[in-house]
């Protein structure tokens, strides 16, 4: 009992530091973070903004009417919508790492209400310099935009470690959209942001093949499927649990995970890999946080019959 007041005092302390600092804009009428603690293990979840998509890209192998109907089932409208982008800052045995960096900026996809990372980690108090570690689910420009922003190489730390599967790296060397559904334009953007992310980042990257320990209770494990090299964030300390899934789960990924999203690069591989962290999650009762799910996308995963139900927790202030 003593241990768990402990750990509700810090988790406070840790989420009046994470408030105050900083103040939000005019036009910030929603929250943008959300701390907790795993363990010894501070975690900061950081709105990016939403990605406004067409609701085909969720379930682009699903029969139209069915699609239709979970979204009117989900009060979300029939065409299209705004997906969550979500990162994480953790902090571990004397490292600050950034998980994920956000979109960044690509005016030419008229995307204004994405691309908020770097201003968020300002108003949360979180120089960039602080930064010892970045660890990259993958590489879609959603995930690394945020370090190609102007200015930003020049504020981070010069010794900086960016963690990510070779595989990854190697798949972004002739990428293959044989199997995705996307929008006009995204193909072309995505391989435009990998490949400058490369040149400008290239001796910076620390390439992992399966997984790779980053720091205490912090280890990145490839999973595929989403993308060759796409990896999974799993956080333990003290008997806590949390896995950041990435874009491997998506908001219709627990009722219907056999749906393809639309940016899968290997829909079925994915599937498969979706299901088994499910099931995972909803054995051993761990926190998930997942990028495009609605902020601040910490939950539980139970089963429901041949599917799953996502359990958001109760927000702890």
């Amino acid at each position: 009992m003593n241990q768990m007041i402990r750990n509700t005092q810090e988790t406070s302390m840790n989420r009046d530091n994470a408030s105050h600092a900083g103040q939000p804009g005019p036009n910030e009428l929603v929250p943008s973070r959300y701390a907790l603690k795993i363990g010894e293990i501070d975690v900061l979840v950081v709105s990016d903004g939403v990605l406004p998509l067409p609701t085909k890209m969720l379930a682009h192998n699903a029969e139209p009417a069915v699609r239709a109907a979970w979204l009117d089932d989900m009060f979300l409208p029939p065409d299209a919508f705004d997906w969550a982008l979500n990162v994480v800052v953790v902090r571990s045995g004397g490292k600050t790492i950034l998980v994920d960096a956000g979109l960044g900026s690509d005016p030419d996809l008229h995307l204004p209400k994405a691309g908020q990372t770097v201003k968020r980690l300002e108003a949360a108090g979180i120089d960039l310099g602080s930064v010892t570690d970045v660890v990259l689910t993958h590489m879609h420009m959603d995930h690394v935009g945020g370090l190609l922003v102007e200015g930003v190489k020049e504020r981070l730390r010069p010794d900086l470690r960016i963690h990510v599967a070779a595989a990854e790296v190697k798949f972004w060397e002739a990428p293959d959209f044989s199997r995705v559904s996307m929008p006009p334009g995204f193909p072309d953007a995505l391989r435009a942001t990998a490949k400058r992310f490369r040149k400008e980042y290239q001796s910076q990257l620390r390439l992992f093949d399966e997984e790779h320990e980053v720091a205490p209770g912090v280890v990145v494990r490839r999973s595929g499927g989403h993308t060759p090299g796409h990896s999974v964030v799993r956080l333990a300390s003290g008997g806590d649990r949390l896995t950041f899934a990435g874009d491997l789960v998506f908001a219709v990924g627990f009722e219907h995970p056999e749906w393809h999203n639309g940016f899968e690069h290997d829909p079925e591989e994915a599937a498969r890999a979706r299901i088994s962290l499910l099931r995972e999650l909803a054995a051993n009762r761990e926190l998930l946080v997942a990028t495009h799910m609605p902020f601040p996308s910490v939950g539980h995963v139970a089963v429901e019959g041949d599917a799953f139900r996502w359990v958001p927790v109760f927000w702890d202030y």
